[in-house]
């Protein structure tokens, strides 16, 4: 069987992930064991994404060449889990955020967050939404920004490599 190229693989993967958000149960319903289990499942995405986008990074500081859709996965996964967290927060626990009462609030706020943008119609009011904007403000940082930072190296490098090579050398006439 022949395999997909790699960006029909991305494209494909960034739209599971946007399906697994707009499906994924945020609603405490049934035991402590099961929310128990949610937050642990949540805790490993973060900790697999983390090592995917290191592993992503590294890939792409051996291979100048590697495909650079792993890098836009992991960013858009990041914003993703965030954003459902936010808005699994903002349904279980009410007053923990002001103006965030959707799937596409959370997912703009994940975006301003991210962006550092901050236009102040969503805010963190209680004390569970501020510590995991804590952890999501420096995972943005050290995880996504670092991943964006390096996608725009790459593609400036390609685009240059790509540049260099249709320009034609000028004549040398002194031979």
């Amino acid at each position: 069987m022949r395999r997909l190229p790699p960006t029909a693989r991305h494209l494909i993967a960034c739209c599971a992930l946007g399906f697994a958000y707009a499906a994924a149960p945020v609603r405490e319903e049934g035991e402590v064991a099961l929310l128990v289990a949610r937050w642990v499942i949540t805790a490993a995405m973060l900790l697999t994404l983390a090592l995917a986008i290191r592993w992503e990074a590294l890939r792409q500081l051996r291979e100048p060449d590697a495909p650079l859709g792993g890098l836009v996965v992991g960013i858009i996964a990041g914003v993703l889990v965030f954003a459902l967290i936010d808005y699994s927060i903002a349904t279980n626990r009410p007053d923990e955020f002001t103006g965030l009462e959707t799937r596409v609030d959370a997912l703009y706020f994940a975006l301003t967050v991210l962006l550092t943008v901050g236009f102040g119609d969503i805010t963190a009011q209680g004390q569970v939404a501020r510590a995991v904007l804590s952890v999501q403000m420096v995972f943005n940082v050290v995880g996504l920004a670092g991943s964006a930072s390096l996608l725009a190296r790459r593609l400036a490098d390609r685009a240059s490599r790509s540049d260099h090579r249709r320009t034609p050398a000028p004549n040398d006439e002194s031979q």
